[in-house]
């Protein structure tokens, strides 16, 4: 179901965005109220630290427009979400960007004026003022960073010199989406059809081989012949984090990205090599989707194509809810009660329409519910993808019912949890209620496509961003040539003998846009680790483990996010919960081989 206009697409199936503002009134409204807080907030410039109650009155000033300008900025992204063609709406988002940009620009010395004072300074006045307890995690944080902190004058330079920065990134992104060209390519009807970004991975799942092969090479053709400026804007994106590393005092780039979760490099290196350790698997498996695609090597361009047709049955929104009640249930009683207030209290946004953005996303803020930005569809993906999003939303939902403002944001590290132990909760839902074998070697091998490709894909990804910012430490030049030929080791090692690396996958590093966002990527393969952990305990009716997720699910950003996982059961600082989950897709690797 897609409707031509905004204004076709009955209340029912909207988000209820007046829960946050009402009418304009209301927006104007707030807008003056972060204008008047802004003087008040300068006025403690070189008095932050002058004492517990002043820290504490700076504390309550920054967090109350901190919250508004939150609120402000999800409700007008939101609104334009829905209707991009509406330029009030467009207006509105670029006014909140341009006034929150303004504010980061006047508060940089902040942070400074108080690495200023020491750690111990911090203790003392939270002693000598209880009301400053709910902030201590919260400072913690802030003074960890004192030895990477610059004097105030050196701050506003280097702010200044960020501001300059992500030019690289955002070249990439115009030749990745708006200047892209990838020419035309023969369908199944021997149909010319424009290939696109978004089209492309329904061509590499075509059942007719010549139009993969024809769409794969097109799309690398594309990049082949931009490579020496795609690889100068990696390089200069590296240089760029090299430049804050160094500025920053840290060690390394890598260093540096994973100190605001507090966790090590060797959790890093310890996915690295638990996931080299079980390439077996991932050859196994490609072995076997050669077998039952009938051909003696699989290609690059024959990895993605389904192993059986997949189920088309048609699936409405409502009977899509139902069936998400169904396969959650091990999740218990109170979790699906307060799962039915997504429904119940409006927070979904449910089916497509013209200027609408595309894909699926959880958002909110503090003050406004967790809300879901769908383009439902009526299929098994939808469902899948409902699932994903509201296992973000209830993790919100959880985080900020139960935590302070300051420690109500879980990190990204803990981000994608929630929403895939929901998506292998229904995907196993799914698999047991299929009706034929086909169905199920559908189910299947949906799970073990997520795991090659969250998992051993993603620490490819994670390996080779290792590999060139050491490089580029260690002085070695990167030329487009060094960079595509690690790239092309690396995946001749992550798919082994069982499948053909055609020379032309030696460029897809220069059309991965999470490059441009340093050491992110490995956050999708330990999450799916730690979510495939949690998951195959609830779904052996483990009660305790569900217990202790509900828990898991309310901590928001109280501590780190390896500490919070300990208490769900998952050490990440060992090979554990990535064996478990590499133990997972060894099982669903056996009972496909059974089924065919």
């Amino acid at each position: 179901m897609e409707y031509n206009t905004r204004e076709e697409v009955p209340n029912k199936f909207k988000w209820d965005l007046s829960k946050m503002y009402k009418d304009n009134n209301e927006v104007e409204l707030d807008i003056k109220k972060v204008n008047e807080l802004t003087p008040k907030i300068l006025d403690f410039k070189t008095h932050i630290m002058d004492s517990s109650d002043s820290l504490y009155e700076f504390l309550k000033l920054t967090e109350k427009q901190d919250r508004l300008i939150s609120k402000l900025y999800v409700y007008s992204k939101m609104s334009f979400d829905v209707d991009t063609k509406n330029n009030k709406s467009k207006s509105l988002m670029m006014k909140i960007e341009k006034l929150s940009e303004s504010l980061s620009e006047k508060y940089s010395f902040i942070e400074p004026e108080m690495l200023e004072s020491s750690y111990d300074t911090v203790l003392k006045y939270i002693d000598e003022n209880s009301k400053l307890k709910e902030y201590k995690f919260y400072l913690e944080q802030i003074f960890r960073y004192k030895p990477h902190s610059l004097k105030l004058n050196e701050e506003e330079i280097f702010t200044k010199a960020l501001n300059s920065f992500g030019n690289c990134a955002e070249a990439f992104n115009s030749i990745n989406n708006a200047d892209i060209d990838l020419g035309y390519v023969k369908n199944e009807k021997g149909e010319s059809v424009k290939l696109t970004s978004s089209n492309y991975i329904t061509f590499m799942k075509s059942k007719d081989r010549t139009v993969r092969e024809s769409a794969f090479h097109a799309m690398y053709n594309y990049y082949k012949k931009l490579k020496n400026t795609l690889s100068s804007l990696l390089v200069g994106e590296i240089k760029e984090s090299a430049f804050v590393t160094n500025v920053k005092r840290f060690k390394s780039t890598l260093e540096r990205s994973l100190f605001d979760d507090d966790i090590s490099i060797d959790v890093y290196k310890n996915l690295i090599d638990t996931v080299h350790k079980n390439m077996n698997l991932i050859y196994e498996y490609m072995d076997l989707r050669a077998k039952i695609l009938g051909l003696d090597k699989l290609h690059m361009y024959d990895i993605y194509v389904d192993l059986v047709e997949s189920n088309n049955d048609s699936i409405p929104f409502e009977k899509g809810k139902d069936i998400l009640f169904e396969a959650l249930k091990p999740l218990g009683d109170k979790y699906l009660e307060d799962l039915n207030k997504a429904f119940d209290e409006k927070w979904i946004d449910i089916y497509p329409s013209s200027g609408k953005k595309s894909g699926a996303y959880s958002w909110g803020c503090y003050d406004s519910c967790p809300y879901l930005l769908l383009n439902y569809n009526d299929t098994n993906d939808s469902v899948s993808t409902m699932g994903h999003e509201l296992g973000h939303s209830m993790h919100s939902y959880y985080s900020h019912k139960n935590q302070n403002y300051v420690d109500s944001n879980y990190p990204i590290f803990l981000a994608e949890i929630a929403s895939t132990v929901n998506e292998v909760i229904i995907n196993d839902y799914m698999y047991k209620n299929a009706k034929t074998k086909e169905d199920k070697i559908f189910y299947l091998t949906e799970f073990l496509d997520t795991v090659r490709t969250t998992i051993y894909r993603q620490t490819m990804f994670a390996e080779f961003e290792m590999l060139m910012h050491e490089k580029e430490q260690e002085g070695i030049p990167l030329t487009e040539e060094e960079i595509s030929n690690t790239y092309y080791e690396l995946n001749k090692l992550y798919y082994g003998d069982s499948v053909i690396s055609d020379e032309d996958i030696k460029y897809e590093w220069s059309r991965i846009p999470h490059f441009y966002t340093p050491f992110y990527v490995y956050k999708y393969a330990t999450g799916l680790s730690s979510a495939l952990s949690i998951a195959s305990r609830i779904l052996k009716g483990d009660t305790k483990t569900r217990d202790s997720y509900l828990e898991f699910l309310s901590s928001g950003g109280k501590d780190y996010p390896l500490n919070i996982l300990k208490k769900v059961g998952v050490d990440m600082t060992t090979p554990k919960p990535i064996e478990e989950a590499l133990g997972m897709f060894k099982e669903k690797l056996d009972e496909l081989k059974k089924l065919v």
